[in-house]
């Protein structure tokens, strides 16, 4: 799974790409072709 500063180029990557958002993070998930998937964000969610 691939981390990436920018998720706008992503959401056209594949025909069967779906951009999912899960716990404040934003996942791409691709079930035909799975190194796609790809995770942006939640640096922030850390409790101390």
């Amino acid at each position: 799974m691939k981390v990436v500063s920018s998720i706008g180029t992503l959401k056209r990557r594949h025909p069967d790409c779906q951009v999912v958002r899960r716990k404040g993070r934003i996942y791409v998930i691709c079930k035909s072709n799975p190194r796609f998937k790809v995770r942006q964000g939640g640096a922030k969610m850390k409790n101390k």
